[in-house]
């Protein structure tokens, strides 16, 4: 069996065995709204009844309990950079707009100025050096 979650599993299982949810609930002892939520992955059955729900189907605990997990793997990096890229670039327009405000009212020194934008462009030359290693993959 593929991984999945604990609710298809169920699913799954219980359509393989042609039962519908009323059916299990009452072999298991709970309603058919409990399944439903077991199913939809809402709720889980109690520890104690899981050897009985592998028993219904014919597998084993363990065959019934290999579910998928998110694990940190299954999250795609290319989100986190892709968030990590448009900060930076909205911290460098940022810098680039406040300098230019700051001269037009003459509330900025002259270096603080080109502290300011030595930030902006780092941040510019970081997302670079990012979407260059990208490509290099």
């Amino acid at each position: 069996m593929e991984k999945k979650t604990f609710g298809s599993m169920i699913a799954e299982l219980r359509r393989e065995k042609g039962m519908t949810q009323a059916e299990l609930a009452a072999k298991m002892g709970v309603t058919d709204k409990a399944v439903s939520k077991w199913e939809r992955d809402l709720s889980f059955p109690d520890v104690n009844t899981i050897p009985k729900l592998a028993g219904l189907f014919h597998v084993t605990v363990d065959e019934l309990m290999k579910v998928k997990t998110d694990t940190k793997e299954d999250i795609p990096n290319k989100d986190i950079s892709g968030m990590v890229d448009l900060a930076l670039k909205g911290v460098s327009l940022a810098m680039g707009i406040a300098v230019v405000v700051l001269s037009l009212i003459n509330e900025i020194e002259t270096r603080h100025a080109v502290s300011m934008l030595g930030i902006g462009l780092a941040c510019l030359a970081i997302t670079q050096f990012s979407s260059k290693k990208d490509e290099d993959r």
